[in-house]
């Protein structure tokens, strides 16, 4: 099992160095009570990363093509002009319409201790993730994702890009031996070629457009290049300012690169990817920077001096950032993916915000944030497909205690901590290992061993972040008597327990819950069971992202209803004449 090709000592010395290298510092407007005051920040905010992971939507118009085709065979010349406008018109409107952003995952492999490939693949069905990025071509890999629906993203190593950027035959060779024996069986939708060049130590990235160019070629010549998008990832290190967002601009000393890389994207209709990481802004200047705005959570708003934009989180104004440096360029058609990003779950002594609570905040809340297509104060409401880092902790990095735990699963599959796809809320991510379904009717109770503390605890968590409808053991509400813990824990466990599907973990609380086959309802207390139309949503990440949208896409649905009826009753009215 090959090791990402971004793990490396010198990498990760190199990128702290730049990092320490950015040293300016701009002062920020924070709107707080009504109040403005001066608040600094940090100004470029860097990533470091190697093996990564992802998920997307999408969005397909043959059906609505055929139809409206086979619409015009039955009109007149001149209708059928009119059908061509209006198929056009609706295509694009749909399109528009049905457009949403994605969450995915990086899976990297820079450990000794990780799942098989074929494992991996099923930890990443159950939990419903769409969109996966490697950081290599691994075949191991490429066969354990065929026939899945998950869509790869993969790519040529640093190392490799002397190779493709020298000779086409090298690009093509690769082609042929890399993706056509496992396309489109496996849905390979990206190539990254090369990664972070910038912070390398080896600096290689005059091979990087040259090399995409040949690998683009390659495509072309087998009709490929339309299915799978050639580009590569960037840290925020090539930004040379990234505060205030409307002043982003891109590092000169790269401008030999990024030019000719840009014209590439913009000709080709690639994204510009870029790996965005709040938390090391947080980490090496906290008392610069506000860790609620790091996480999402602040409760002022940032001013950009030049815009007048406010900012609510450092996510969104390192994505401006790099918008306005493109702009700046006059590249403003480019669309920008998130290629890594997420938050550490345990640092060394230092790395006092690595933490499983703040990893789940930051990631929770960055789910919400994507799933509900906000986009961002310069660009609101743009579609931002983003790529979390990572599915496990990886033992083999090297660095800070950080740098080994990023991950959303332990290698045994265990979840690191509670996340949601959906962008609801936090919830339990277990492996089919750990799922046993009832096969009777059971009940989840609360075990008499469990103490005080514990059960207020699990209770807390139920009725917040759990989602459970808690009204009934309120004061006046039936299952308010017995007034103690364990009667109401009861009732909590439960209906969490029947709202996920009644599976053994459901039920686990800590230790604190245990399984019943008796019923636990009681005068008016009526405890829920399976099948029960008297639940809330449900809070397990087998429903995937395109969940939380299914409103949008309701309505998307409804404005194309409306759209084609009116197209047609066009085409029916010039018919007539």
């Amino acid at each position: 099992m090959s090791s990402s090709p971004l793990s490396s000592s010198n990498l990760q010395t190199d990128t702290e160095k730049q990092r320490k290298r950015d040293n300016s510092r701009y002062f920020l407007s924070i709107r707080t009570l009504g109040n403005k005051t001066p608040f600094p920040t940090f100004t470029s905010h860097f990533t470091l990363h190697t093996s990564h992971f992802a998920l997307h939507n999408t969005k397909s118009s043959n059906d609505i093509n055929n139809s409206l085709t086979s619409l015009s065979l039955f009109l007149t010349p001149m209708a059928t002009r009119f059908t061509l406008i209006f198929a056009a018109s609706l295509l694009l409107l749909l399109l528009d319409c049905c457009s949403g952003s994605f969450i995915g995952v990086c899976y990297g492999r820079s450990a000794d201790d990780l799942p098989t490939p074929d494992k991996v693949a099923q930890l990443v069905q159950l939990h419903k993730i769409k969109y996966v990025r490697i950081y290599d071509s691994n075949i191991q890999v490429l066969k354990a994702f065929a026939n899945t629906g998950v869509e790869l993203m993969i790519g040529v190593p640093n190392s490799d890009l002397l190779s493709l950027s020298q000779f086409q035959s090298n690009a093509d060779r690769w082609l042929k031996n890399s993706v056509l024996p496992y396309y489109p069986a496996t849905k390979i939708t990206y190539i990254t070629v090369g990664a972070e060049v910038t912070e390398s130590p080896n600096n290689a990235s005059s091979l990087v457009v040259p090399a995409m160019t040949n690998v683009l070629t390659a495509l072309k010549k087998l009709g490929l290049q339309k299915k799978i998008k050639v580009s590569s990832t960037h840290s925020l290190g090539v930004l040379s300012r990234s505060f205030p967002p409307s002043a982003g601009a891109f590092n000169s000393s790269h401008a030999h690169f990024l030019k000719p890389m840009l014209e590439f994207l913009a000709e080709n209709q690639s994204p510009f990817m870029i790996d965005i990481y709040p938390y090391y802004a947080y980490r090496d200047s906290p008392s610069k920077v506000s860790l609620d705005y790091a996480l999402f959570e602040a409760s002022s708003e940032v001013i950009d001096p030049n815009t007048g934009l406010l900012y609510t989180n450092m996510f969104d104004a390192q994505i401006d950032a790099i918008y306005f440096a493109l702009m700046a360029l006059n590249f403003r058609t480019i669309k920008v993916m998130v290629t890594e990003t997420g938050w550490p779950s345990k640092g060394s002594p230092r790395e006092t915000a690595a933490t499983p609570d703040n990893a789940q905040t930051y990631n929770t809340n960055l789910i919400r944030h994507v799933i509900n297509n906000t986009g961002t104060p310069a660009k609101p409401g743009e579609e931002l497909d983003v790529y979390l880092f990572s599915l496990f902790n990886e033992n083999r990095k090297p660095g800070l205690e950080s740098e080994r735990n990023w991950g959303l699963f332990y290698p045994d599959q265990t979840s690191v901590y509670s996340l949601d796809f959906t962008g609801r809320g936090a919830v339990d991510m277990t492996t089919a290992a750990n799922i046993t379904k009832s096969n009777g009717t059971t009940w989840c109770i609360a075990s008499s061993k469990a103490s005080q503390i514990d059960l207020q605890n699990a209770i807390d968590w139920a009725c917040g972040p759990g989602n459970v409808d808690c009204t009934a053991i309120q004061p006046s509400q039936p299952c308010f008597e017995p007034d103690n813990l364990a009667s109401h824990a009861s009732f909590a466990f439960n209906s969490y327990y029947q709202q996920n599907g009644a599976s053994d973990v459901a039920c686990s609380f800590g230790g604190t819950g245990i399984k019943v086959d008796k019923d636990p309802s009681y005068d008016n207390c009526i405890y829920m069971r399976a099948g029960s139309n008297k639940t809330v949503t449900s809070n397990t990440t087998a429903m995937s992202s395109s969940t939380s949208s299914s409103s949008q896409k309701g309505n998307s649905t409804l404005v194309f209803t409306i759209l084609l009826v009116t197209c047609l009753s066009a085409l029916m009215h010039i018919q007539r004449y």
